[in-house]
Formats: structure tokens, C-alpha cells, sequence
């Protein structure tokens, strides 16, 4: 499974009931892109220091996707395909889908959008 930044936001947050179902599929994925969005809201926290570490021990028992070139096939399906349907998402959630798409991965996400992607499987706590 993919998280997607609400993801980590909730469970790094404390949210229990998101923290039972990644005990449940313990491996997890984090992309870049996402460590990314977290980090720059994190600019934005009176809790950085806190929030910073438990970042970081989430990314040290995680598995993280860095985007490549065979991503910006993904993508660009994703893209067209969301294009064609005129259902644009955020451009950090088009990544998140194509790495999802690239891997085979579910998405742990409240986004809805991320349903309008053909295939895509969203896991919703």
C-alpha cells in the first residue's frame, strides 16, 4: 500500500484506526513526493521537532518510491485519462497514482479523486 500524505498526516497525527490497518499490512510504502508534502506542511506546524522525528521514523520502516522514468509513462496515462473524463487531481496526487499504478499498489487515502483513476484501488480508514 501507497500512503498518501492525508495518510501519514493521520497517522503521525495519532489516529488509532489507521494505525490497525497498517498493523494489518505492515509494509508500506512512502513516496517522495509525499515525505515532500508532509515536510513542507511541517514548515507551517508549532509541532516540527515532534512531527519531524516521527517522520523520519516512519520513513527509516518504510518503503520509499522515488519517482522514474518508467513513472512518467504512468503518469501520463493517469493524466490523459483524468484529462479525458475532466476530472483533474493535484498535481502531487497525479504522482502519487502514477507510482500506484507503476507498482500495483493500493492507496491509503481519503482523496476521492484518486477513485476517478481506472484500476486504482483506494483504502479508506
Amino acid at each position: 500500500m501507497i500512503l498518501d500524505t492525508n495518510a501519514v498526516s493521520a497517522l503521525l497525527g495519532g489516529d488509532q484506526t489507521i494505525a490497525e490497518l497498517l498493523a494489518f499490512e505492515p509494509h508500506h510504502h512512502l513516496p517522495t513526493v509525499v515525505i515532500g508534502e508532509y515536510r513542507y506542511g511541517l514548515t507551517r506546524s508549532n509541532q516540527q521537532e515532534r512531527l519531524g522525528t516521527m517522520l523520519a521514523l516512519l520513513i527509516a520502516r518504510s518503503s520509499v518510491l522515488a519517482i522514474d522514468l518508467d513513472t512518467t509513462f504512468h503518469y501520463a496515462r493517469v493524466r490523459h485519462e483524468l484529462r479525458q473524463k475532466g476530472r483533474p487531481i493535484p498535481e502531487n496526487d497525479l504522482w502519487i497514482a502514477a507510482l500506484a499504478s507503476q507498482h500495483g499498489l493500493r492507496i491509503v487515502s481519503r482523496d476521492l479523486h484518486f477513485d476517478e483513476v481506472a484500476g486504482m484501488q483506494r483504502v479508506v480508514w
